[in-house]
């Protein structure tokens, strides 16, 4: 990154207060500010940085009126907030302008790849795949037979997409997550053991999806997985066979949704939940931390907490009870003492 001042306000509709052939080279927090770094300001709780910054430049509101003197230059904007998640995204997509295919990669000779697509080293690309335009794939990754993987797609070092499965343009996977892994599906059998049921299907991920680093969505005993449109899905998650998740819900870590399970749109669902297998969530199901859901949600926009989750001002109303269960156990044993006197 290099630009100066104005170039940044151009970049951003924002109008420039100081110096506008200043130099950029760098983002930074407005309290972690250096020479010819650039931060933003929006909460007023940090106003009192703006002050003291070393940085040469700030993002600020239109409607932002400094108290005191400010040396560096200011940038205004309708939105600092989301003008500097802009520029974050612009430096992003510079960051993402690799092309060409590494040496020590191999690409199947059945395989189809993209005008502008990046194959790094030792990444494996399958027979008969089929990859888009300007798709980045990182060294390290595996991509099995009849793949297909549309424009626009990152796939980050270490992700691995088993054979048949597709990818809808413009969704970004990070490092080491697993694509259409087997299903968790074992039928026990007369000795004491299991017998394994072969996973046939595939995983769908649509457009626009983005798969946190080590989250691992299985393949489908017979017919799909699917993760829709816009679904963000954070580190470390589990998805397990023919589950589907419906377009632009939110899943936080370390969250496991057993098989066959229906997640509506528009959900937003904590770290730490567990949702049991053969279930439905509504649309706009609000899910607690750590929460646990062993039925069906069928209410939309309904809030959750709980360890079997119920709803959430029950739970809280119910919180403050819990801790008083010990007080009240002491209070009865006073009394069963006196009655027994």
């Amino acid at each position: 990154m290099k630009f100066t001042a104005n170039q940044i306000a151009e970049m951003l509709n924002g109008v420039v207060e100081g110096d506008p052939t200043i130099t950029l080279n760098q983002l930074t927090k407005i309290e972690e500010g250096c020479t010819h770094s650039l931060s933003f300001l929006s909460n007023p709780k940090y106003n009192e940085y703006l002050y003291e910054t070393k940085s040469s430049a700030v993002i600020v509101n239109n409607s932002f009126v400094p108290e005191k003197k400010v040396d560096a230059t200011l940038i205004k904007v309708e939105d600092a907030y989301a003008s500097f998640a802009q520029l974050l995204r612009i430096m992003e997509d510079l960051q993402k302008k690799k092309t060409g295919i590494e040496k020590l990669s191999f690409i199947h000779e059945t395989a189809e790849v993209g005008e502008g697509a990046y194959i790094g080293a030792f990444a494996y690309i399958g027979e008969n795949v089929k990859i888009g335009r300007n798709v980045k794939i990182y060294p390290h990754c595996y991509i099995g037979d009849n793949v297909r993987i549309d424009d626009n797609c990152s796939l980050f070092s270490g992700v691995k997409i088993y054979h048949n499965c597709e990818v809808e343009q413009n969704t970004s996977i990070h490092a080491g997550a697993v694509i259409g892994g087997d299903g968790f599906g074992f039928a026990p059998n007369t000795g004491n053991t299991y017998d394994k049921i072969p996973q046939i299907g595939n995983v769908i991920i649509k457009e626009g999806v983005e798969i946190g680093a080590n989250t691992c969505i299985d393949r489908a005993t017979m017919g799909s997985t699917i993760i829709h449109k816009g679904v963000k899905l954070d580190n470390m998650i589990q998805v397990a066979h023919n589950v589907e998740i419906g377009e632009h819900t939110v899943i936080a870590s370390h969250t496991a949704i057993a098989g066959s399970s229906k997640v509506g749109e528009n959900c937003m669902i904590g770290g730490q939940v567990a949702i049991a297998g053969h279930l439905t969530v509504a649309n706009n199901v609000k899910v607690a931390g750590k929460t646990g859901i062993a039925k069906d949600i069928k209410e939309d926009g309904k809030v959750l907490q709980g360890p079997l989750a119920f709803d959430l001002k029950d739970f809280q109303r119910s919180y403050i009870y819990f801790r008083q269960l010990p007080q009240w156990a002491k209070r009865i044993d006073e009394l069963e003492k006196k009655m027994t006197v």
